[in-house]
């Protein structure tokens, strides 16, 4: 689960990260109210949303004096935001932070993740910081710094100072940076972060270390230990139909090709969607209805994906085993006569209780075409949507 900077900042504030000053607003009445409380210009105004590039993008801006600042504010709220990490389609800006202008003598960058081939966390930093990272890691990679951490010994002093002392921060800064990195990774640890990210930290014209920016993406699995944190999501930065599969514990990621997926199992769904791939159509979502589904989580799952109108024909892969094929089929019909189905359906079930559940699409008159196997499937799907 990601959030916004300005809660990320927040939440810094209550590790005893250094942060800037800096307030939220969601009208430009409030933006001025907020610069002014600040009590010094020039502040800085930034278009919140779950993207980063916002600089590039136009997102970020200085103002000097109060009419500047209403001026960016009401340019922001309610701008279709475009980034690289946003896509084509961009982001709608409903709230910006105002934050208190900085002298800065020199920008770094600095992230925490969990890097699932060593098991262990890594911190992540650069002397190159700022909005060009992404092109220091592609194209100077020797310029990123790699720190790994067991996290069943939590981050030592050694590991402290040597993040230190390859960033080349000084000696009367190092202090500081030590003190942000430990509670950087305590607040790391404590919430289930997935993603902790500083881009730019900054060294001040006198000396202080401040985490001019702040990413945070939370391991949406751990959720249930931080009901205060799931209380920070922003649905309004969601896929309208993702945010709708969740209600039903459905594993639904939407994407841009033509082709309806309903899968049983992760693992099977990524496979299904390969071969979709190769057989020359376009996976137009990712969704795994899981091993435990229900009929009526099934019927959820077939209603989302009839609701997209990319869609223009249904693949159903169903393995069955916990989930029984009968009781998918229960669903699928339930869905089909609720809504009303009028593009092609193509299903290939296999496992626990198949005859009864291909009993019970066929009693149904649906219009589905049965796949002998998973290649067959692919390839029925993709003749109907070519």
């Amino acid at each position: 689960m990601k959030i916004h900077e300005y809660q990320a900042k927040e939440l810094f504030r209550q590790y005893n990260i250094p942060v800037a000053q800096s307030s939220v607003a969601f009208s430009k009445e409030e933006a001025l109210k907020a610069a002014i409380d600040l009590g010094a210009f020039p502040v800085v105004i930034k278009a919140q949303i779950h993207a980063g590039g916002r600089g590039k993008g136009g997102g970020v801006k200085l103002a000097a004096n109060p009419d500047q600042v209403l001026t960016i504010a009401d340019q922001f709220l309610g701008m279709n935001l475009v980034t690289h990490q946003t896509g084509p389609e961009g982001r709608i800006v409903r709230k910006v932070l105002v934050e208190a202008g900085q002298s800065i003598d020199k920008e770094f960058y600095l992230s925490l993740l969990v890097d699932r081939q060593t098991e262990k966390i890594v911190i992540m930093a650069s002397q190159a910081g700022g909005i060009d990272i992404e092109a220091v890691a592609e194209k100077t990679p020797e310029k990123i710094i790699k720190v790994y951490v067991d996290p069943l010994l939590g981050i030592q002093g050694y590991q402290l100072r040597e993040v230190g002392f390859r960033l080349g921060f000084p000696a009367p800064a190092m202090k500081q940076l030590y003190g942000l990195l430990f509670n950087l990774y305590t607040f790391f640890m404590e919430s289930d972060a997935s993603l902790v990210e500083i881009n730019p930290l900054i060294l001040t014209s006198v000396g202080t270390v401040l985490a001019l920016d702040a990413k945070v993406d939370f391991d949406s699995n751990a959720l249930f230990r931080h009901k205060d944190l799931l209380a920070l999501r922003d649905l309004d930065e969601e896929d309208p139909m993702e945010v709708e599969a969740s209600k039903y514990n459905l594993n639904y990621v939407n994407l841009t090709g033509n082709v309806g997926n309903i899968v049983n199992g992760a693992g099977l769904a990524m496979a299904t969607m390969d071969i979709i791939k190769n057989a020359g159509a376009t996976p137009a979502n990712f969704m795994d209805v899981g091993g435990g589904a229900s009929a009526e989580q099934v019927e959820n799952a077939f209603r989302i994906i009839l609701a997209d109108p990319k869609v223009k024909a249904i693949l159903i892969n169903i393995f069955g085993g916990i989930l029984r094929c009968d009781i998918f089929a229960r669903g699928v019909v339930d869905a089909a006569k609720k809504t009303g189905v009028t593009i092609p359906v193509v299903i290939r079930m296999e496992g626990t209780n198949v005859d009864q559940g291909k009993q019970i699409l066929t009693d149904a008159g649906l219009n589905l075409t049965f796949a002998s196997d998973l290649s067959d499937a692919a390839a029925k799907i993709a003749a109907a949507v070519n």
